[in-house]
């Protein structure tokens, strides 16, 4: 060094059994994370980490929400918001969305063929018609 003194070296006090602390730089603009899948305590820890917060307005009791998975969310994962931001999430997909269950295959099944059955053979792409 120039000015011919040591550095001293700070060590932090680690508490048992912690191997890794993230550390969120403080930037002034944040990338919004991808919230939909989680459940609503992930959405919560995931959104504190990435310095946003949460707000939901079809679960007042959000914050005793555990659960419940997010199913839609504003602004979208990826965009760079001002650090401390408000991201929406939403549990409920509501009437206008479907919601109508698991989707899964029941009787009677279509019949099979699939594609070929359905579409003719493709002509000639420069045939003349007239």
């Amino acid at each position: 060094m120039a000015s011919g003194r040591a550095r001293a070296r700070l060590t932090l006090p680690v508490p048992l059994g912690v191997t890794s602390v993230r550390i969120t730089p403080k930037t002034p603009e944040v990338r919004v994370p991808r919230l939909v899948g989680l459940m609503a305590v992930d959405a919560r820890e995931t959104a504190e980490a990435r310095g946003v917060l949460l707000a939901a307005p079809d679960r007042p009791d959000f914050h005793r929400t555990v659960v419940d998975y997010v199913v839609r969310q504003f602004p979208q994962p990826g965009a760079e918001v001002p650090r401390g931001a408000v991201v929406t999430v939403w549990f409920d997909l509501g009437d206008a969305e479907g919601g109508a269950g698991v989707r899964e295959p029941r009787p009677p099944r279509p019949p099979s063929g699939g594609l070929r059955r359905e579409l003719g053979l493709p002509g000639d792409p420069f045939e003349v018609i007239g």
